[in-house]
């Protein structure tokens, strides 16, 4: 029991948190452990149940999940939230993860892959779709890059590098090699299998460079490593 990942489903629509709990509750290593009907709800459930994993729905009367998301993740940062909507738009997507979900997909998303991204998020790792990935840098490389522009001197010369090693003074050597990693897109499987890690090992390095960077998540790290030109749009 205490190896299963408790998950709490939110959604407005009874019939959807069913589908959704039947589904969970059959794969080995998945609980239900609670459903909530609206963003008040789900703040409430999050405190008394402590989930692992939330599977948040983005419209619902009253409080919204975005807001939810937002409070739920600061009320218990160990708790990770995974964002499922019907709706393709990018102000959700952005939305929920400047709120500091550790994923965001859409409802017509396989059951397998589904179960993967509670898993992945569970460990430490953000599922974030192709899609909105490739969004979210195209949308904010432009202000990236004027903003490490500001940061080099005219010359052109080593200004930006200097930079980026005062932004990251504080990691150690192989800390930056899991940030580049990260920024990348590694999961923490692949982080482990590239630098001849521990799980364990990799899972406390990463832990050290959101702490160090005051960063909430996987997320902000790919941001944060695009923003420094560590790696490139």
């Amino acid at each position: 029991m205490t190896d299963e990942i408790r998950v709490l489903l939110v959604d407005d629509q009874e019939l959807v948190r069913y589908g959704f709990r039947l589904m969970l509750n059959a794969m080995p290593g998945m609980l239900v452990v609670g459903e909530a009907g609206d963003g008040a709800e789900a703040i409430e459930a999050a405190r008394r149940l402590e989930p692992d994993v939330v599977l948040m729905d983005v419209r619902m009367p009253g409080i919204g999940g975005i807001e939810a998301t937002e409070s739920i993740t600061r009320l218990r940062p160990e708790t990770r939230v995974l964002v499922l909507t019907t709706y393709d738009l990018d102000e959700y997507a952005f939305g929920a993860l400047g709120a500091g979900a550790s994923g965001f997909l859409l409802k017509d998303t396989r059951p397998e892959n589904l179960v993967a991204a509670i898993r992945a998020v569970h460990s430490g790792d953000a599922v974030v779709s192709p899609r909105i990935t490739a969004k979210l840098i195209e949308v904010a490389a432009p202000h990236l890059a004027t903003r490490a522009a500001g940061g080099r001197d005219s010359g052109g010369g080593s200004a930006g590098d200097a930079a980026v090693d005062d932004a990251l003074d504080d990691l150690t050597a192989r800390e930056r090699e899991i940030f580049v990693l990260i920024g990348q897109g590694a999961t923490n499987a692949e982080i482990v299998e590239a630098l001849h890690l521990s799980e364990s090992t990799v899972k406390a390095h990463i832990g050290r460079v959101l702490a160090k960077l005051q960063l909430r998540n996987r997320v902000e790290v790919v941001i944060r490593a695009y923003e420094l030109g560590v790696v490139g749009a």
